[in-house]
């Protein structure tokens, strides 16, 4: 049986500049046995595009706009990011959702944009520490899946990532439990399986770091990471990929 390979991908946020951003390249070890992505700043995007060219790194972007063009200011378009060499993009990140507030329909629509242009996304969701109090974690991610992702077709789901990031596990210094994570991420793929009949690999998300990471992806249903601000340092990507690729011998 072929496995498929492990994803990591690195989400700098609102960090780095140029000379910063190419000083990480220029010390990043080359995955061999993972899929190595960068969400990188729009200000970066074409430059680390061009310093990766052939190698075994994608770089992409961390939002857009769900229209075409128009006048909105501040705003990135699709096909900017497409222009510029970008090849995903990250959705719905809980960043997005909570602290700018972007509705479920601002989500969908920036889904259905994505889909209907042929390009990648990583769809991220997750429940915040109240509403897993409460025992509404189910309710809340087939909610949030479906309401993005219901019109789509088994094809277009292929152009798909899901990452799950419960937002009580960002940046809190609480730590989710790795069996747990894998049993969400199975009751993601029973959501998407029974409403689509399809799933795509599931990433988690969820303050990921270099002591923890082995943990998480040696689980069955667990595809890979969606790293924050570990990823900043490349010392702590490099022993990323080591632990990944380590886990794939």
């Amino acid at each position: 049986m072929i496995r498929m390979k492990k994803i990591l991908v690195a989400n700098w946020k609102m960090h780095k500049t140029r000379r910063e951003a190419l000083s990480f390249l220029a010390a990043l070890q080359e995955p061999e046995r993972l899929s190595l992505k960068i969400a990188a700043p729009y200000t970066l995007i074409a430059e680390l595009v061009d310093a990766c060219h052939g190698r075994e790194v994608e770089i992409g972007a961390q939002n857009m706009h769900e229209a075409a063009s128009g006048a909105y200011t501040g705003e990135i378009s699709l096909g900017m990011l497409r222009d510029v060499g970008a090849k995903f993009v990250l959705i719905g990140h809980s960043e997005r959702r909570h602290l700018f507030k972007e509705s479920e329909e601002e989500i969908q629509a920036k889904v259905e944009r994505a889909v209907v242009e042929g390009f990648p996304l990583i769809l991220c969701v997750g429940e915040t520490e109240e509403e897993k109090t409460q025992g509404e974690t189910e309710e809340v991610l087939k909610r949030q899946l479906l309401s993005a992702l219901e019109e789509l077709s088994v094809e277009q789901l292929e152009k798909v990532l899901i990452a799950y990031e419960p937002v009580w596990a960002i940046g809190t210094g609480k730590n989710a439990i790795p069996s747990d994570v894998n049993n969400t991420h199975r009751s993601i793929r029973d959501i998407l399986f029974q409403s689509l009949g399809a799933a795509p690999p599931i990433l988690y998300g969820g303050s990921v770091s270099v002591e923890n990471i082995s943990d998480f992806l040696r689980f069955e249903h667990i595809a890979g990471a969606l790293v924050g601000g570990a990823s900043l340092e490349v010392s702590n990507v490099n022993q990323m990929i080591q632990k990944i690729e380590f886990l794939e011998v």
